[in-house]
């Protein structure tokens, strides 16, 4: 009897297993023949370098501005994929085209990088926003990986130098909060660095990888973790304590998801099951909660004592947030064999796919109502780029693949 049962608990094992690889194709075939292609046609700017990101719903541009944390992020998708999917010459020669722009106009003086500036390279905002650092540097790292080229690997140790030494204090001059009356702790950071550090590896060293790991892990696991409620802050104290307040308040449900798959990430590298175990019931908890039951999708803010919060867009349905927590619940089966995550897979794809993808002219929307409406039909914008999508697709894909039958 004990034997029937455990045979039939295998099969049942085995035919879950082989659901969820079944889905592999899809995001591997949509990342290859709808994303890429979208981006590379129409992107594009030839006359100037760089990339075009404000594309309307057929893909033609409607404002010419550059945002350097979208142009690193297009130069790490398209390297990224010539290194892991396939060495094509044309996602080689889109990465190229866009660091050539960000080497040439993207940075001060000082080796900041500009948030934004004109299609020709003239700046426009200054660099207020350490994330277009970020992106530059994970950008021009990959690139490196895929070209061997000296000149991009230094541009990204000099830019990951900078974020380290301006981490405690970011904004800079830039910072409009008061200092010292109520000093709050960011999560992005913390949370970015978990994989930045991982994609910097060939530029900084193993050593230095894995000497950061713990603190990153303790920071995002301890410090941001609300062990009242079993979710993640955006804000603490710099000692790591709750603050009533409201950005002390503040959830952002995609954000703490995506950190989540990071941390397995790391979990995984450092052979640590529990670790990876925790962040998959972080992850499991926090898509409860952020959880819309009334029309379904994903909360963009919240207030974990369930006051209002002050972001009014906080209801709305973002691409970046639904696709993330496909990574999230892909790699959280396959690393624990959790089941939540299959159900919570099967329900968030059913969704994403339906209300996100544009079957009628190529890529993706990025902003539903509450209701799952498009809000705005656009491709990309100040905000939405070639990053989150095509990144999760690989991601997906890559994770169900490993699944053994």
């Amino acid at each position: 009897m004990l034997t029937d049962v455990r045979k039939s608990a295998e099969l049942q094992t085995h035919d879950i297993r082989a659901e969820l690889r079944s889905y592999a194709d899809i995001y591997h075939t949509e990342l290859t023949e709808n994303i890429l292609p979208f981006w590379i046609r129409y992107s594009k700017d030839e006359k100037n370098g760089g990339f075009f990101t404000c594309l309307d719903r057929k893909g033609q541009v409607y404002d010419t501005d550059k945002f350097m944390w979208l142009q690193g992020r297009q130069v790490w998708t398209f390297s990224f994929m010539f290194n892991h999917v396939e060495k094509k010459t044309e996602w080689l020669d889109m990465a190229l085209l866009g660091a050539r722009f960000l080497e040439k106009f993207g940075r001060d003086k000082d080796g900041n990088w500009y948030f934004s500036l004109t299609a020709d390279g003239k700046p426009l905002v200054q660099p207020y926003n350490i994330f277009s650092d970020c992106f530059a540097c994970m950008g021009l790292a990959s690139l490196f990986k895929a070209t061997g080229e000296k000149k991009y690997a230094d541009i990204a140790l000099h830019t990951f130098e900078n974020i380290i030494r301006r981490q405690h204090n970011w904004k800079g001059i830039y910072n409009k909060a008061y200092p010292g009356t109520r000093p709050l702790k960011n999560f992005s950071l913390p949370m970015i660095l978990c994989n930045l550090a991982l994609e910097l590896e060939e530029v900084i060293g193993t050593q230095r990888v894995n000497d950061m790991i713990p603190a990153l892990i303790h920071d995002v696991m301890e410090t941001f973790y609300h062990k009242p409620t079993g979710l993640i802050l955006e804000n603490v104290s710099p000692e790591g304590e709750f603050v009533d307040c409201f950005e002390g308040r503040l959830l952002n449900p995609g954000h703490a998801i995506e950190a989540m798959w990071f941390i397995m990430d790391l979990g995984k590298r450092i052979g640590d099951d529990a670790l990876i175990r925790k962040a998959t019931e972080i992850m499991l908890r926090t898509l409860e909660h952020g959880w819309d039951t009334e029309y379904e999708g994903i909360f963009y803010f919240m207030d974990v004592k369930g006051h209002p919060v002050q972001q009014l867009e906080w209801d709305q349905k973002l691409w970046w947030v639904h696709v993330e927590a496909l990574v999230a619940l892909a790699k959280g089966f396959v690393y624990t064999e959790n089941e939540s995550c299959v159900k919570w897979f099967k329900k968030l794809h059913d969704y994403t796919w339906k209300h996100f993808r544009d079957p009628e002219f190529g890529e993706w929307f990025g902003y539903l109502n509450r209701r799952g409406e498009v809000l705005l039909p656009l491709k990309g914008g100040k905000w939405k780029g070639c990053f989150h999508i095509p990144r999760s697709l690989y991601q997906v894909f890559k994770t169900l693949t490993a699944i053994k039958h």
